[in-house]
Order: structure tokens, then sequence, then C-alpha cells
């Protein structure tokens, strides 16, 4: 199969080229458009030469002769037949990505390990794959945690689909506490009846030690990377470590002696995966089945740490943190697929009538359509450029921890911990709250199925929930800044340095002139006030401005943490006033992430400016997205006021500025709505919405939904559906509601 062809033909359409019947609405708005929509589908890409390649690939599912990865059934399927058509679907993807010899030229044949088969994943546009946990967590903790004689015998494996993993750590009563994870591995020695060599014997102790929730745990992985609590040969618990436990044969994949494995049951979404639990009644492994890159076990079972680059604690941080940041940068698709889908009907649906009482509005016209929809695309972008970002800098930690490097300090892994945490909780609720607003924003037919949105918003909804709790996480933001704050109070130069080049370093200079002008008073009050030199909108429209005030907010709420705890603790048990400052510290980590998604999003245009004929972006598309970048950071100052009024960086004399200039950028926005959606370059196909199609066919295409409903295609020739002979029948034509007067009834009166 040939992977190339031209940036300007699109092997997804028919004839090569998107569709030249369109609704008029949607011309016309295209028409409007001052910028190139395809110069950002470029530069989201990488490049004109990805652009063209990305869509070939996409054609592969979207034209396969199999017809298997057709999604037009899905809203109609019970989820056991979801489950096994993904298992038919990913099959097919194997044989396609095998048959084009993806991850063949520099992988030695690791598909998942290459850009293409992320590309074929996303194009298949289903619910996640039953399979999925085994590259997103499986492999890399095999590459992360185990020795070099580990992954020679176990890569191969999975390389070739003979072994497919899991991640085994959340049990029934425990989930992101793994101090308190009960499930046990205790080492067995030769002496006392083990195999040569030694063994682990793995034990679910207790019901609440049950593994509960690991998506492909419960019918698809014949292994898993248990996390459970090593009880070496002389009996001591030396806290979690990773294990490798086969479930099921890789023969004929019956589960294995002491292994219970199943499903956890029906979701919200997310149910083409099994999602499973997991019980061990006394399963043994050998010795070398525990990852020992940076600790073992010998055959006596002594416990030993080893002594190589990094740390497993390290390692496992960097592991967890780039299934955030993965899921930080999957937000800005999520987002931006529901912005698509709303703002496209927007433009279709009219509602009301004009001056002249003849022509109906569009729904996007109406000021309060757009207050709901373009700080959203604005924000598709901004999470877009941070999530680039973050897996950018993690993957260069990854490099450095690997290779030993000193520069990678715990202020380092502190402040990228910090920064992913404080990302995943907010992007993850943000996006989640946005998808809901944006199904709102459609009316009636956003409750719909074949909107597009309610599978949209129920398959993303796990992303608040998993890997850590968007409303604990921000303990864990607050934890490392208030290092910095500790820093600061101290004179430690050497601290501050090591600051130097991190995301929180921003935080140094407003929180200088905080702590020395304050004197201890609460709230802080910033010491930088909105300018209001013009007395206008004007004021409120320089980004630069704007990100200064989000600075400012963010150092006046953390130190109110700090502040807040410090009086407390006086007065009462540290735990109390921890727990008390909670909701402070909620604040404090939204104030961290906005700011980082502004200067990103600032930052990665500034970029791209200095580049100039040598990026994709030109002088237009920088325009309009900086224009997004301004109208999100006034969004966020809107919705967010309360911040800035109690530090009094805002004047509320200058609210109705602030105010006014929303209205003024959106005025600017609109006419690019629909190309800054088209520039995401979401093939219909996986968008999946009847009221989000690219030609705007939205009402044939709701009509065609509704006739496929399996209620309307069991209905016989005379239209008489399911259900009318075993029970409609009995009331209109049998009498059983009959209304008899003068009979009494026989059952006792209640």
């Amino acid at each position: 199969m040939s992977t190339t062809t031209s940036n300007d033909e699109d092997p997804r359409e028919p004839n090569n080229c998107p569709p030249l019947t369109l609704n008029p609405d949607l011309s016309t708005e295209r028409s409007k458009a001052t910028f190139n929509p395809l110069a950002i589908t470029n530069f989201i890409d990488g490049s004109p030469s990805a652009t063209s390649k990305r869509r070939l690939l996409e054609s592969w599912i979207i034209r396969d002769p199999t017809g298997i990865f057709s999604n037009d059934d899905n809203n109609y399927l019970h989820r056991n037949e979801r489950h096994t058509r993904a298992l038919a679907k990913f099959v097919r993807l194997i044989e396609l990505c095998r048959a084009a010899g993806i991850g063949m030229k520099h992988l030695e044949g690791e598909i998942i390990a290459s850009p293409e088969f992320v590309t074929l994943v996303n194009a298949i546009s289903d619910d996640p794959f039953p399979t999925s946990l085994h590259w997103v967590m499986f492999v890399p903790n095999i590459l992360t945690l185990c020795d070099a004689e580990q992954q020679a015998e176990w890569l191969p494996l999975c390389r070739d689909w003979k072994m497919i993993g899991c991640y085994a750590q959340t049990e029934l009563g425990h989930g992101s506490n793994i101090r308190a994870l009960e499930t046990t591995a205790t080492f067995l020695k030769e002496a006392d009846g083990a195999a040569p060599g030694g063994e682990w014997v793995v034990n679910s102790p207790t019901l609440t030690s049950t593994k509960f929730w690991p998506g492909t745990l419960g019918k698809t992985a014949n292994h898993a990377m248990v996390i459970a609590r090593l009880i070496d040969g002389n009996g001591q618990d030396h806290g979690i470590h990773n294990f490798l436990v086969p479930l099921r044969s890789m023969d004929n994949h019956t589960l294995l002696p002491g292994v219970e494995t199943g499903d956890i049951g029906p979701k919200i979404g997310y149910n083409n995966m099994d999602n499973g639990f997991a019980r061990f009644d006394n399963v043994k492994i050998p010795r070398r089945n525990m990852a020992m890159r940076f600790a073992m076990v010998d055959e006596d079972g002594n416990y030993k740490k080893l002594a190589v680059g990094g740390s497993r604690k390290n390692a496992d941080d960097i592991t967890m943190m780039q299934v955030r940041a993965y899921i930080i940068h999957s937000s800005n698709d999520a987002l931006a697929m529901a912005c698509t889908i709303a703002i496209r009907y927007s433009t279709i649906r009219r509602q009301g009538y004009n001056a002249d009482n003849n022509n109906e509005i569009q729904v996007l016209d109406y000021r309060q359509q757009q207050y709901r929809l373009l700080p959203l695309l604005a924000a598709s972008y901004a999470i877009f450029f941070s999530g680039k970002h973050v897996l950018a800098r993690l993957k260069d930690i990854e490099n450095q921890l690997v290779s030993g490097s000193a520069a990678i300090t715990k202020t380092v892994v502190g402040d990228i911990h910090a920064t992913t945490s404080a990302l995943k909780s907010y992007c993850t609720s943000f996006t989640a709250d946005g998808i809901e607003d944006c199904r709102k924003a459609c009316g009636g037919h956003g409750f719909l199925v074949s909107s597009g949105l309610v599978e949209l918003s129920n398959t993303y909804l796990q992303s608040c929930t998993v890997e850590g709790d968007n409303y604990m996480l921000p303990q864990q933001v607050v934890k490392v800044l208030l290092k910095l704050v500790g820093a600061m109070q101290s004179g430690d130069n050497r601290l501050l340095n090591d600051h130097k080049g991190t995301d929180m370093e921003y935080l140094i200079a407003p929180l200088a002139t905080l702590m020395k002008q304050n004197g201890g008073m609460l709230p802080n009050k910033s010491s930088f006030v909105f300018p209001t030199t013009k007395g206008n909108a004007q004021d409120f429209l320089d980004i630069a401005t704007i990100m200064k005030a989000f600075q400012h907010r963010s150092a006046c709420l953390l130190l109110d943490v700090a502040m807040q705890l410090h009086s407390d603790t006086a007065k009462s048990s540290a735990q109390k006033a921890w727990n008390d400052s909670l909701l402070h510290m909620a604040r404090a980590s939204r104030a961290h992430a906005s700011y980082i998604l502004l200067r990103d999003f600032y930052e990665g245009l500034k970029e791209e400016e200095r580049k100039a004929s040598g990026s994709c972006l030109g002088p237009k598309e920088i325009q309009v997205l900086s224009q997004c970048l301004t109208l999100l950071g006034l969004y966020w100052m809107d919705q967010n006021l309360d911040d800035f009024l109690q530090n009094q960086s805002i004047a509320p004399a200058s609210i109705p500025h602030l105010r006014q200039a929303i209205l003024d950028v959106m005025t600017i926005l609109r006419p690019n709505a629909v190309s800054l959606c088209d520039a995401r370059d979401y093939s219909d196909f996986r968008l999946k919405s009847a009221l989000g199609k690219y030609d705007g066919d939205v009402y044939p295409a709701i009509m065609e939904s509704a006739r496929r409903d399996p209620l309307n295609q069991k209905s016989d020739d005379g239209g008489v559906g399911m259900g009318y002979d075993e029970s409609l029948k009995k009331l209109i034509v049998g009498g059983v509601g009959e209304y008899k007067k003068g009979l009494s009834g026989t059952m006792s009166r209640l």
C-alpha cells in the first residue's frame, strides 16, 4: 500500500475531493474566512505532507472493502456486539498494518510504536479498542520498569500479539491511594517448595483487594502487569512493585489456575472496552516475573535496590504522567469535534425572525450562542498547544532519565508532575462540560444519539476520573507549588535556581512582590492592577496584559493557600488544616492550569511567527488564532471574575469594559467560526454526526438515522411495530382498558 498523496487531494472522499453540493449557509460561511483553513490543518499535522499522509491512512479505514469499520449501526448494537465487533475491527487493523509494512522500516515490526498506528486508531473513530491498554500502559511498563533480559523475552511476544496485556493497579476498595493496595506477591524459596530459583505467590487476600476497573482485563488480556505489595523471602513488606502475571493460556485463552477475571458490567460509555475485575488465589509466577530494572529479589529471597540511572519512582511517575499527557492532548480533539458539530449546525439551524419578519435568524448569530461555543473552540486550540508541549517535555525527561542525566532533579520531576496533574484535572473537566454545552447548544436534536454528541460525551466522561480524580489532583499540584513558596520564604537560592526553566518559574516574581507588600493579610492583594488608560474595551484587548493578570491571580491564590495552612495549623491539626484548605487548593490549581494553557498558546504562536516562511502558518492564520487566544483569556477572566475581584487586579468599574471586549472579539471571530472548525479536518466518518456533516445536509441525515432504528426496521408492511400483538392490541382491540359502568372489580380495594 502507498502512503503518499497530494496535499490538494482528499482520498477520504469520493472522487478525491470534498462534496460539491453544499448547504448554502455553510458555503456562505466558508466564503467569509479571512485565512486558509488548510494552512492550520497542515500546522496541526506537522506539515502538508503529513496532512496528505493522514488523509490517505484515514481513507484505508473509510474505504476498506470488508466494511468492518463501518459505524453506521453502532447506536443500535448491544454492548456484547459492540465489544466483539471492536475486536474484529482491531484484528483487521493489524492485518492492514502488516500488509502496509507499518513498523517494519525502523521499528523492527513494532506496529504500536509507529505514528501511522496512532493515526489509524483515531481514524476508526469508535470507542477505544478492548486491546487499548496493551499499548497505552502494558508495553510502556515493560519498557520502563523491566531489565534488558526481561524486555528481550517479552517485547517480541507483545510485538507479535501473542502476549496481550493490561495494567492492573486499581482495586475494588482502593483507587488513587496506591499505598493502601492489598494485593500481595510473596516470595517462596525453592527450599520451601517453589520451582527452581524461587517463585512469587500472588494473592487477593480480601474482597476489597480485587483488581477492579483495569481496561482490557475482563476478557481480552492474557497477561497483566499487576501492582502488588512485595513480601520478600524474609517476610518483609517492601511496598508496591510490578509483577507480570499470566492470566490466560496463550494457546486457547482459558483462565489459568487460581485466576478469576471478568467484565465489570455496563458503564455510561466506553462499552467496547472490557474493564475488568481479577482475583488471585495462590497464583505462582517465576521469580523473574518481577519487574527488575530498579530492584530485584535473589533466589534466597533477599531484596535489593539496583543502581541504575533515574529511580523506580521517577520511572513509575513518568509512565503515569505520559498517560495523563495523552489524556490532556486527546481533550483537544474531543472538544474540537463537539465544537465542529455544534457550530456547523448552528449556522444551518434558524430560529426566530429578523426585523423584516421574513428571514429566520441563524442560531450562531445570537450572542449567547457565540458565548457558549466560540470560547470552547478557542480552548480546543489552546489545549492542542499545551498537549503538544507537555508530550515533548515528558519525552525529553524520559530520555534523560534513561541516560542517567543529572539534569533531571526532583524539582524538574515535581514540576512536570504538577503541570500534568493541573492540566489533566482542568482540561478534562472543561472538555467534559464543554461537550455537554455543545450538545445543549444544538437544542432538541442535540438529544438525539445521531447528533454524535451523546456518544462523544459518554465516551469522554471517564477522562475526568481515570489516572487521578479531578477533585483529588489539585492537592498534588499545590504540594509541589508550596515547595516553591517555601524556597522563597527561606531564601534558598539553590532551590530557586532549580526552578529556572520550569513551568512554575513565572510565579517567582509576583510571589516575591506579594510577600513584601501584603504583610500576612488574607486574601492577598495583587501587585498588578489591570490598566484602564483608555477607559473602554480597548483596555482588555492586549494579550500580554491579560496573561499578566492570570500570573498574578495564580500567585495570589497560591499564597492564600500557604498562609491559610500556616494560620490553621497553629490552631488545629495539620490534617484538619489541609482538609479545610482543599477548596482553596482547587482554585489555585485551576489558576495554574489556565495560565499554562494561555502561555503555551501564546508562545506557540510566537514560535511560528519567528519561523516566518518556515511555518505552515502565515500572518492571517496567526492573526485568527491570536484572536482565539484573546477571546479565551477574556472568557476565563469573566468566568472566574470573583478571583480577580478578590485580589483587586480588576476594578468593578472595569467589568463592563471586559464584557464589551468579549463582544468585540466574538464579532471579529464570528465570520471565521466554521472555517476554524474545518481546519481541524475531521471527516464525516470520524464525526459520526447527522448534525455536523461537512456538506450541511442535516435534515435528510436525521431522517435517515431515524428510519434505520430497529424499532422502525422491524415493523411489518402495514407499519405495525413490535409489541402490538403481544400487548398494545389488548388495549385497543381486546378491551382490557374499557370502563364498564356498574361493574365492580373483584380485587380488594386499596
